[in-house]
Parts: structure tokens; sequence; C-alpha cells
């Protein structure tokens, strides 16, 4: 549907006028149009949110001519219409609402549908400072009758019918009673005319009606493609009303709906086995009968508080939290830990660090008029190490990293939380990422010859608003592709070759190694114990002067992509358990042609030029797919993967489908079973008479 002639007109003037400029100014609209067709719309204000003033406007068609956006008057409500504005993290969260209901549309109360608009209308919402326009968002509103908010629902109850008997719905797409659900083609309020609006975009499916799909086994149901000639060998005569579809529901009971918590659930009795030694995996228990928890993320990259620490497994988490939530830890001081043998208690030995470095923690933050309040303390980092010895826990060491802030500052904190398993009897030699192959999750083992202080490749960790600046870095992990990226700030002012500079530096930092390890216990010391140079791909020279752009703020060549790419492969086995080796690593700068965003003018305004980094783990030799074999090919029906009936697979235990013990343990097991039924033979009641009358004979 195209817009009225309004919405071009407006939105030109905005163009020559310069002010709608989301893409090149500090403060837009995302987006900058929106077609309104509900009662509800959103969009964001990003930028230099602070003393913004955000104001609403009708904008009224005269003679055609489009009006000169301006915003002298403020406004949140006008006529129908409302705006609230929600703060966010840097972020305005703008809400336009339609304030009266749609059932004044329909003057008939028995029309379900309307073909024309119920409302039509040009909003403009201003962001402004001091009078002056900053950034313009332009809404059209076409908003169709909707025949369900014109309907009152009846109260009574519905009759489910029993599903054993009968589907539960003939028309699940038929959500709305007493209207006609569009793209729903089996609902019985949909006259034929609306049918035909969208009858090539119906729901197909149960959702779409077919709630009894014909069945393979079904006479009338037509053969299906290189289908054998025997199948179906027999055919059901039946109706699709009795379908064996039917039933296919799970008798349940239904409960209330539990509080959500954030906090693990932890039972008021858990079991203690410490006192007879800890195993891996076993939770880390206090002299109270209670789990010793530190913050840890769930899967869903929920964080829980009260996680218990499971023994001998390393965890190294960030945890988002709210100041104004925020709670001092207590008990680290004062805990009391079983060390797993019986009646030994082991406490922490608790240092502290102060960090003024508040900008890598702590976001979004308040500006504090009084500094009248105490100052208060909150932990940033927490990093524990277990010293243990077979299964007892012989020493803890925890270091806690505080901060100062005032006592009522807001804003969003980031905390850190490390758990380290060590060896009584490690020392200060360096942590190995596996012995000898590698294991997946471990630090990738690099080497810089010339700077030992490098041992690891790394990406970013973006902080805050995502700036190049406020990043930190993060291990790149055996096994694991990842994907960075930060934000580089370019003013209008810097030249190509300082960008290119900046950009270049930027990069290198991540790969300041010369070689990486092939194992995960190669020595640092020892350069010919398996280390690997990396390769670097050719990339742009930075020293060469680039070609001569002919638009004007163009960059041509600017580093803006890192590519490292690392070839894995299996070496062997030791004790059965595969061992991965790197055999290549190669990087790869790509440069992009990058142009200053502005408009009309050029202000003095800092520009993001966006820089990423990834990295892939390749295997090699690839693994291809097994080859079909002609059983496979001309006997679909019995293919393993698709069917339960599989030929192949008749021994399972004695084939290679099976994975849950070594095959030469299957194969004992099974001549084991197979010499049980011939003992069986050899001791019954016939073979002894022929035994019997053997001996007799030879007597």
């Amino acid at each position: 549907m195209g817009l009225p002639p309004l919405a071009p007109l407006l939105l030109g003037a905005l163009l020559v006028l310069g002010v709608a400029k989301p893409l090149w100014a500090d403060l837009g609209f995302i987006p900058s149009f929106i077609h309104m067709s509900g009662p509800v719309v959103s969009a964001s204000l990003i930028g230099g949110t602070e003393d913004v003033t955000v104001s609403l406007a009708l904008v009224k068609d005269e003679a055609g001519l489009s009006p000169v956006p301006t915003c002298g008057t403020l406004s949140t409500e006008i006529g129908d219409w409302s705006l609230t504005v929600t703060p966010s993290v840097d972020v305005l969260e703008v809400t336009v609402r339609l304030k009266r209901g749609l059932q004044r549309c329909s003057s008939n109360g028995t029309d379900s549908f309307s073909e024309s608009p119920c409302v039509v209308q040009t909003l403009l919402v201003s962001a402004s400072h001091n009078s002056s326009c900053l950034a313009h968002l332009l809404i059209q509103v076409e908003i169709y009758a909707n025949s369900s908010l014109a309907h009152n629902a009846s109260e009574n109850m519905t009759a489910i019918p029993n599903q054993v008997y009968q589907p539960l719905g003939p028309c699940p797409c038929n959500l709305t009673a007493g209207a006609c659900d569009v793209r729903c083609c089996c609902d019985q309020e949909c006259s034929s005319e609306l049918i035909k609006l969208f009858r090539e975009s119906c729901f197909t499916g149960v959702f779409g009606g077919a709630v009894t799909p014909p069945f393979d086994q079904l006479c009338s149901v037509p053969r299906a493609h290189r289908a054998p000639g025997w199948f179906p060998f027999l055919c059901v005569q039946s109706s699709l009303a009795n379908s064996p579809f039917l039933g296919y529901f799970y008798h349940g009971s239904v409960s209330s709906r539990q509080h959500a918590s954030s906090e693990v659930y932890v039972h008021t009795d858990p079991k203690d086995f410490s006192d007879f030694g800890y195993k891996q995996g076993d939770p880390v228990m206090t002299v109270d009968k209670a789990y010793f928890t530190i913050p840890q993320v769930s899967l869903a990259g929920q964080c829980m508080q009260n996680a218990p620490v499971a023994f001998l497994q390393n965890f190294d988490v960030w945890c988002i939290t709210d100041l104004d939530v925020y709670q001092d830890p207590d008990g680290i001081l004062t805990a009391k830990i079983k060390n797993g043998a019986m009646g030994g208690i082991v406490a922490p030995k608790v240092t502290y660090e102060e960090t003024t470095d508040l900008d890598k923690f702590i976001t979004s933050s308040e500006m504090l008029l009084s500094n009248g309040s105490a100052p208060r303390n909150v932990n940033v980092e927490e990093h524990y190490i277990f010293r243990w010895n077979n299964n007892t826990i012989t020493e803890i060491n925890v270091k806690v990293i505080r901060a100062e802030i005032n006592g009522h500052q807001k804003g969003i904190m980031t905390q850190r939380f490390t758990v380290k398993f060590l060896s009584y009897s490690s020392g200060t030699e360096k942590e190995t990422s596996g012995n000898p192959g590698y294991q997946l999750g471990k630090p990738v083992r690099a080497l810089n010859i010339d700077r030992m202080s490098v041992r690891t490749l790394h990406l970013w960790q973006p902080a805050g608003r995502g700036l190049c600046t406020m990043a930190t870095f993060k291990p790149i992990l055996f096994g694991e592709n990842a994907f960075s990226g930060c934000l580089l700030d370019v003013g209008v002012n810097e030249s190509c070759t300082q960008l290119r500079e900046k950009a270049a530096g930027l990069l290198d930092s991540l790969m300041q190694a010369t070689h990486v390890a092939m194992r995960g216990n190669s020595d640092y010391d020892d350069l010919s114990d398996g280390w690997l140079e990396v390769i670097r791909a050719d990339g742009p020279d930075m020293g060469a002067d680039p070609p001569v752009s002919n638009v004007n703020g163009t960059c041509r060549d600017i580093p803006a992509q890192l590519r490292i790419r690392i070839l894995i492969s299996e070496a062997g086995a030791v004790e059965g358990i595969p061992q991965q080796e790197i055999l290549g690593t190669e990087i790869r700068l790509s440069p992009v042609n990058w142009q200053f965003q502005c408009g009309l003018t050029c202000e003095d305004k800092a520009n993001l030029f966006p820089l990423s980094a990834s990295v892939q783990f390749i295997k090699i030799p690839a693994q291809l797919p097994r080859p079909l074999t002609r059983f496979q090919i001309n006997f679909t029906e019995y293919d393993c993967n698709r069917n339960e009936v599989c030929w192949p697979q008749l021994l399972y235990p004695l084939t290679q489908y099976y994975q849950g013990e070594p095959y030469a343990q299957c194969v004992a097991k099974g001549f084991l079973l197979l010499g049980l039924p011939i003992v069986a033979m050899f001791l019954s009641n016939p073979w002894s008479r022929i035994r019997k009358a053997w001996n007799s004979a030879t007597i």
C-alpha cells in the first residue's frame, strides 16, 4: 500500500533541512520512519540523550504543502495520542499510543471486517534541546478496525471434546471469536470475499485445519514415490475421521506456576558425603552441611547467585548486577569448608585489592549532585584457588578486588568470578592446556620470541559503549569458534594515514604472538618442543601510499577485519581419549573503504569505525559423510536414520553403531553370552543320555 502524499513531502522536507540524520548525527531515531498499523508503536532514540526533550505533534496537510517541523511547542499528548519516554542504557525508548479504543471505528456492530482504514494520520516525534530540533521520527498511521476489539467475548465455558475420539479443534488457527482471522481459510466466520484476499497465503498443516492428515496405510492414499511394490502389504479401508493420530496427547496434571527466581534451588537437607572424600563433580560442603556457593552463569545466560561449587571443575564467569539490589557477600571470611576427611576443616585465606578503574566495571551510572552519603565498597572480582590432594582440599586462597563508590550511586555493575583447582604439589610452573593434546575450552598457547610476556591469543571483550579504548581481552579457547569487535572513534580532522595506523595497531594487539603451541603441554622455554610459526597472509601495505580517492572524506584500504584460522587434527589417543593438536595458524587482515559520514555540513563530531576479529577452527582431514549403501538407496523405508526397522542394526551391541563401550569389550561380552547356551546344551537332559550311551558303548 502506498503512502499518502503527505508522507513523502515531509520526508523530503526533513531531508532538506538536514534534521533526519540518524546515520551521521550524535542523536537519531531508529527507525526514522514507521508505518503504524496498530494502537502502539515504539522506537529508540540513541546518541547523546542528556537534557533532550521529546515531543509529539500532529502533522496536517494544508493544500498539499508540507509544513516545516518546529520544536517550539513541546507536548507529550495531542488529540487521541500520547507519548511516553522510558530511559535506558544510553538510549531513550519512545512509545506512541492511541488513547481511545477502536470500538467507535465501526458504526455497524455486525460488520466483522472493514475494508477502509479507521485512522489515517501523520505524527511527528521530535527530539530537541533548548527549542533546537535535533532529530525527528515520522509515523504514518493507517489502522484498520479490529473486529476482535469490537465484539465482546462470550463468557460461556467452552466444551472441550474428548481427544480420543475427535480432534481438539477442527480449525486451530481460528483464534478470535465472532471475527475472521486473516490467513485462516478454515475459519467459518470468513466470507468467501475475504478468503479470496489471502487464499494464496493460507496456513498449512495442523494449524491451518489439516488435523486429520491421511496416513500411509490407508487404501485411498496413493503409493509414495519410489516405494516398493509390496508396500503397503495390507491397507486399511476407513474414513479420515478414524485417524491413528487421535489420542496423541498427554494426560497431565495442571500445577500452579512457580515464582521465577535468579537463585538456584537448594534442598534444605543436602546429601553430604564429603567425610569420605570428594569425587569430581561433587559439591563442596561447609561444616553447616550446606553447599559452598559462588555466583555462576546458567546455560540460559542467567546469573545464579547461590550456585554450588563442584569439586575439580574450574570456571570463569561474568555476572551483571544492578547496584540498587547489590548486597555485600557475607561469609567468605567466616566460611568453614570440609576438606574431605573425617572432621577436617579448611578456612579460606582472603586478600583484598583496590581498583579505581570504575569505567571497566560500572556503566550507565547517574551523576550524583550530593556527596553527603558515605561511600561503600563493592566486590568487582573474586578469584578462588583450591589446592587439592587426591580427594581432599588442602588450601583455599581468595583474592577479592574491590571498588569504592558513592553510597547512592546508580548503574549496572559487571562482576567476575573465577574458580581454579590446582594440585597441592603444583608451584610456580605454568598451567598447561592439555597433556599432551589440547582439551576443548582451554586457552590456545602462544609465544613471542621477542616478548616472553605473551602467552596466548586474544579477542576483544567489549565493555560499556563498546569502544575499543574500553575493551578488554579474552583468550582464544581451543575448539571454540568466536567473533568479537569494538568501535573506534574517528575525528573529522584525522587523516586516512592516522586512521589506518590506529586500526592496524588495535588489530595487531590481538596477535602479538609469533608462534603457537602444537600441543597443550609444549614447553615455553624450548622452541623446538612443538612450536609452530604463525603464518601472516599478505595484507595491505601500511607503508605504501594508498590510491588517491576521488570522493572527499573517503579512506581506502583501512584494515577492519582480522581473521584467524587454526587447523587442528586428531593425533592418536591416550587410554582411549582422542588427542588433538594444532597443525597451523594463519592470520589475515581484510581492508575496507570507509567514508566519514556527515550531513550538509561536517561538524566537529566523531564517527565510529567498526573493527572485528574472528577465529575459526578447521579440522583436518574433513569428515566426509559415509556413502549410502545400495540397500539404503533401494529400500529407504529401512533406513536406520529415518525408520524404526533397521536390519543393519539387528545385532546392535556387536555393530559399529554402538558407541557405549569399546568394541573389543562388546565382542567379549557377546562371546560370553554365546557360551551360556552352549554350556546349557551340554548340561541338558538329551545330551546326558547321549553321553551315557556313548560311555556304555565304549565299555
